[in-house]
């Protein structure tokens, strides 16, 4: 990777970081004005502040470590600053309030996702595989590739069989059990013959499941760009936003019955990588990515897990059902294991991250 590639990158996952963080914690700001609880500092980032305003009675502020943030309010825990001032205390508020300030963080990413969605699809349409035999893209290493395929050539036929779809393309090369196959591409006008011998490689889920092996020859589909009004735009933004939370949800569930390996688990390198990868592709494929990503903080964040929104809330869920709050003992011990889990998990997907940047 060069210098410019590496400033690309690195600059494309601090904007990622930054907007989803301050989104995050712009939820919980907000609601937390709204129901008038105290927010005493909102910080990007944790640890030393580096930079600090205070406007009003909120410190804005800037920290060292850039990987998250949080909103301080007034009595975050129980103790002498919530009884000095309960009305503006955050654990003095009924669980229904806490747990809107604390929803709200999630919420906000989801609602930013759907934003970004709903102004991508109305300003430059929706991207969709097209159904013509068009090669969008050749694998390097492939047999396409050594044959001699490009980008943007139309396979119009395999021997003396005409070739009408992207789909009949498809089937004919997987049931060629490796034969050698005669094409006539069209490219620029003109037309000539082309011979490739599939060769059989393991076939992939998109969450990256074992679906057996098939014969290929390395070519990707092309994509259309389609148009589409601000109320099909918007429509199909929630869809968009729904499904990648469904995607989310399924590619945990299949890591923890076993059938996704977790070494495919990124980190902070492998988030990079993808903002840069994208950033470098185009403006609107890096705000795709983006609110993929919002989506995904959403999604973690809600998990029943202490440290995260989603462990609160189950908090005061149980705090609802016994109609009293847990134990403080108990709420700490829960509190240490959630950040237990949070530690091993950064090490485990970091460990990933310089696996697959050294040895690939």
């Amino acid at each position: 990777m060069d210098i410019q590639s590496l400033l690309v990158t690195l600059l494309s996952f601090a904007v990622a970081i930054g907007v989803l963080v301050f989104v995050h914690e712009l939820g919980h700001f907000a609601v937390a004005k709204q129901l008038g609880v105290l927010v005493e500092r909102f910080s990007i980032g944790f640890g030393p502040v580096i930079l600090a305003r205070k406007r009003g009675e909120t410190e804005y502020a800037v920290s060292a470590i850039p990987l998250g943030g949080y909103v301080k309010m007034l009595g975050d825990e129980e103790g002498e600053e919530a009884l000095a001032n309960p009305e503006r205390a955050f654990s003095t508020q009924s669980v229904g309030r806490r747990a809107a300030i604390v929803f709200a963080g999630p919420a906000m990413n989801l609602v930013f996702a759907f934003l970004v969605y709903s102004v991508l699809f109305a300003a430059v349409g929706v991207e969709n595989p097209s159904t013509e035999p068009r090669v969008g893209g050749v694998t390097a290493g492939m047999p396409a590739e050594r044959a001699g395929l490009q980008a943007g050539d139309r396979i119009v036929a395999i021997g003396d069989t005409p070739i009408e779809t992207w789909e009949q393309l498809s089937k004919t090369i997987v049931a060629s059990k490796g034969e050698r196959l005669r094409l006539t591409v069209e490219r620029g006008g003109a037309r000539f013959p082309l011979e490739v011998e599939p060769e059989l490689h393991e076939n992939r889920t998109v969450f990256n499941e074992d679906a057996g092996k098939v014969y290929r020859i390395g070519v990707e589909v092309s994509l259309d760009w389609l148009r589409v009004g601000p109320l099909t735009a918007v429509g199909m933004a929630a869809q968009q936003t729904g499904g990648a939370a469904l995607m989310v949800l399924k590619g945990l569930q299949l890591m923890m019955t076993g059938r996704v390996p977790l070494r495919d688990l990124g980190g902070p390198i492998a988030i990079a990588s993808a903002a840069g990868k994208q950033a470098r592709a185009g403006g609107r494929y890096y705000l795709f990515t983006l609110a993929f990503l919002s989506v995904n903080l959403a999604v973690l964040n809600l998990l029943p897990i202490p440290a995260l929104d989603g462990g609160h809330l189950a908090f005061f869920a149980i705090e609802g059902a016994m109609r009293r709050p847990l134990r403080a003992r108990h709420r700490e011990i829960a509190l240490q294991v959630g950040i237990l889990l949070l530690i091993t998990l950064i090490v485990f997907v970091s460990y990933n991250d310089i696996h697959r940047l050294v040895w690939g």
